[in-house]
């Protein structure tokens, strides 16, 4: 088996990767959403739409603190 993200040999220890570096920048990708799969329920889409939104209004103003 190859590894996923260079294609170097899978190490057993890391299996399915070559390395620590290459299990970790696989799960980077998992943290910053590069593998998330897009979602065709009509809620999330409208949920998504709404963070959207709030994000795009938000661009510009001063963000505010919390006391």
């Amino acid at each position: 088996m190859s590894c996923p993200i260079c294609g170097g040999e899978s190490q057993k220890s890391y299996r399915p990767f070559c390395s620590k570096r290459c299990a970790d920048i696989d799960l980077g990708k998992w943290l910053n959403g590069a593998y998330s799969v897009p979602s065709q329920e009509p809620e999330d889409i409208e949920n998504a739409l709404e963070v959207a939104e709030r994000i795009r209004a938000q661009d510009g103003k001063p963000h505010q603190t919390r006391h």
